[in-house]
């Protein structure tokens, strides 16, 4: 060796066979492969030898053959159309931790509300050999089913399918407005208004028809006479308030489309000086942390319990994956967080 010469790179040691772990096991590949795989059909002591023998040897199963071979690969496609919104997230996580616990692998896609970008991620994800889909919607309202003829399972989640045979999980609306009519009720209140978001999401409209249905059943029409529709922003939430005071002036709850509307009802009914929670009760929904823990006093709000959404749509995924298909809509049911926003 000349002295600048530097020593050769020793090659990377090649990879252990199963062959050679069953030869020196002293068994055939096959009894090999169902002993480090766990199948029962093997006896005690020829499964620990293979083992031992594996360990030795420094054997790595290779998990896309031995999915292949089991006719699966262990992984799932999840494409969302809104995955820097705040709803989209907590949704994500709730699937993601039920498919860690079946040890399943996501492939996030985002769609950016684009059915073309949607199709494009969905013939990667069929590429890739994917064993389910969940497809993930902007907003809450029905979407376009695509369609029956996919090779694996699929499962819509927040936003459902127009199809009635696909299989749906979305949060329910209507059961929101009751709630929160509910709540204020029992508080004792009787001149409750509606204050609502945008008329042209499905979710909008459903909010309100639970919340009117509950005050019927009280014996109660809205304060102002009707639902106040507008825009899911705060200062819609101060326009629509300053219109209620105007129509009916003992107001004593506010039942609101979104957290951001709620604040706006909130400022302004300080700004009137109302006190909340001693003369106007105020509930909003989508319990946003970052906004009802921002609000003065602290928003009572309604939660979608997006993570629950996102867990079941993994769980009836994975049934479907396991052949058992469960078509139709399941509505998840809301949940009410009390701050001091309703309740001294």
């Amino acid at each position: 060796m000349t002295p600048n010469a530097q020593p050769t790179a020793a090659p990377p040691a090649r990879p252990v066979t199963l062959r050679e772990v069953a030869r020196k096991a002293g068994v055939s590949m096959a009894t090999a492969s169902k002993a480090l795989n766990g199948r029962g059909d093997v006896s005690p002591t020829t499964r620990e030898r293979v083992q031992r023998v594996a360990r030795e040897l420094g054997f790595v199963a290779n998990a896309l053959a031995r999915s292949l071979l089991a006719g699966h690969t262990g992984t799932v496609g999840l494409i969302t159309h809104d995955l820097e919104g705040r709803f989209s997230i907590p949704l994500l996580v709730g699937a993601e931790d039920a498919f860690g616990l079946n040890n399943v692998c996501v492939l996030l896609c985002d769609a950016r509300g684009d059915a073309i970008r949607e199709r494009y991620h969905l013939d990667v994800l069929m590429e890739r050999r994917v064993d389910g889909l969940i497809i993930v919607g902007a907003r809450p309202d029905a979407r376009p089913s695509l369609g029956a003829d996919l090779p694996v399972p699929v499962v819509y989640a927040y936003a459902p399918s127009t199809d009635a045979q696909d299989c749906s999980i979305v949060a329910d609306a209507a059961a929101s407005g009751r709630l929160a009519v509910e709540h204020l009720l029992s508080l004792g209140r009787r001149h409750i208004a509606l204050i609502a978001g945008d008329p042209t999401y499905g979710a909008a409209c459903q909010r309100v028809d639970g919340a009117m249905a509950q005050l019927a059943s009280a014996g109660l029409e809205p304060a102002g006479g009707e639902a106040l529709f507008g825009s899911w922003s705060e200062g819609w939430g101060h326009g629509a308030m300053r219109t209620v005071l105007q129509r009916q002036p003992e107001v004593d709850g506010v039942v609101c489309g979104n957290d951001q509307i709620a604040r706006g009802v909130i400022d302004t009914l300080r700004d009137a000086g109302r006190a909340v929670p001693a003369d106007v009760s105020v509930v909003g929904h989508d319990n946003w942390e970052i906004l009802v823990q921002g609000t003065r006093p602290p928003l009572t709000s309604i939660d979608m319990n997006l993570q629950t959404i996102g867990r079941l749509a993994a769980e009836r995924l994975h049934e479907a994956m396991d052949g058992l298909a469960n078509p139709g809509v399941e509505l998840v049911q809301p949940r009410l967080v009390v701050r001091g926003s309703s309740v001294i």
